[in-house]
């Protein structure tokens, strides 16, 4: 039996397996193996690889790529957004290599990058499936582009292609830990109840040759979540679906797609509609914050703000400005949401909010 006939067994086992705790082990088992199987093949895969792939070195405060299927309208999006002059063409294929573009919006620099299409088994390695996911990888948002005439099928293409490659679209990494020891076999400690038990959390360790570890698990998760924390190379990443060619179809089809994807934004990237909405949810979704520097005994600087990602840290800020701002930081005042009052002294730790106002001081 090939791999791939492999693959297709469990996964045909797993629905027919009716999903309960009796049988959660025994599902545990098979989810784990195929995980397993599936790892490997990309490995295969990427080591068939040949040419040089796609090497894109990140620019400006965030990067969003943009993956869709052939002549869904990934380039004329880019054009629309960027100004960046992208091949454009009514057939497939017409993007042989990532094409960078930059989007400015409300002082962030947005790198957008343009992928070859992706098609059915990418995370496999056909067509130039594992160049482009490398370079998702990377992604701090990945927009899924699906045309308004097949979104659903696109959409779930799209995404299990993704899951497949390990890449996890809008979700956090389980808060689960496995610390494997020399002996003492499988101890599991959960804060929280469980939908399944210790015998199938032993049986996926084991498809890893896991028999001795302390298992902590803090939130309700999947077997499929345990098994991506064995794994730990799965890729966390937020995502936003973007409905195209929305200028082509009447207003029921419009309709249609807005039912099954509420969160979508609706464009046309050829007529330019919608593309000061989809600008804003970018920004929006990548979570920036403005940081205003204030010089000692002098006004904040209101013109030109730092454009910093939620959760930066003053120590953040420091780098942005100066390498050696970190090196000779003494303290830093803080006026704004994230401090009790007005010119409070923080260290390099403070978490910053938007719209704060930043004094550093440095050693002479």
């Amino acid at each position: 039996m090939t791999a791939e006939e492999d693959i297709k067994s469990i996964e045909d086992e797993i629905r027919r397996t009716p999903y309960n705790k009796a049988t959660s082990h025994h599902i545990g088992r098979l989810k784990a193996k195929l995980a397993r199987l599936r790892d490997e093949r990309q490995k295969r895969a990427a080591a068939k690889v040949t040419g040089k792939g796609y090497a894109v070195k990140k620019s400006g405060h965030a990067t969003a790529v943009m993956v869709g299927f052939p002549s869904v309208g990934k380039s004329t999006l880019l054009n629309s957004l960027t100004g960046t002059s992208a091949e454009v063409a009514a057939y497939d294929f017409t993007t042989l290599e990532v094409i960078p573009g930059t989007l400015i919006y409300k002082g962030a620099q947005i790198q957008v990058l343009d992928v070859p299409g992706l098609i059915q088994g990418a995370a496999s390695g056909r067509g130039r499936g594992k160049e482009v996911i490398s370079v998702m990888r990377n992604a701090d948002i990945i927009m899924i582009i699906v045309d308004v005439f097949q979104p659903q099928q696109q959409f779930e293409v799209l995404v299990k292609e993704l899951h497949d490659a390990g890449i996890r679209i809008n979700s956090k990494p389980p808060e689960a830990i496995i610390h494997k020891t020399g002996r003492g076999g499988i101890i599991v400690n959960s804060t929280v109840p469980l939908e399944f038990d210790e015998k199938a959390i032993r049986a996926v360790l084991s498809e890893y040759k896991i028999h001795n570890a302390d298992v902590l698990i803090r939130e309700h998760i999947t077997l499929d979540d345990l098994i991506d924390v064995v794994l730990g190379n799965r890729n966390y990443i937020p995502a936003l679906t973007v409905i195209n060619k929305i200028d082509l179809a009447d207003a029921d089809t419009r309709r249609a797609c807005l039912r099954h994807f509420p969160d979508a934004v609706p464009i046309s990237a050829a007529a330019g509609m919608n593309m000061d909405a989809l600008k804003n949810r970018m920004y929006s979704e990548l979570r920036f914050i403005r940081i205003y520097m204030k010089p000692q005994g002098a006004p904040p600087d209101k013109e030109n703000p730092l454009v910093m990602r939620t959760s930066s840290t003053v120590a953040d800020v420091c780098s942005t400005i100066h390498r050696d701002f970190v090196a000779k930081f003494r303290y830093a005042r803080i006026w704004g949401q994230s401090v009790k009052y007005g010119g409070q002294r923080v260290g390099l730790s403070h978490v910053l909010a938007d719209g704060d106002m930043v004094s550093v001081v440095v050693r002479k």
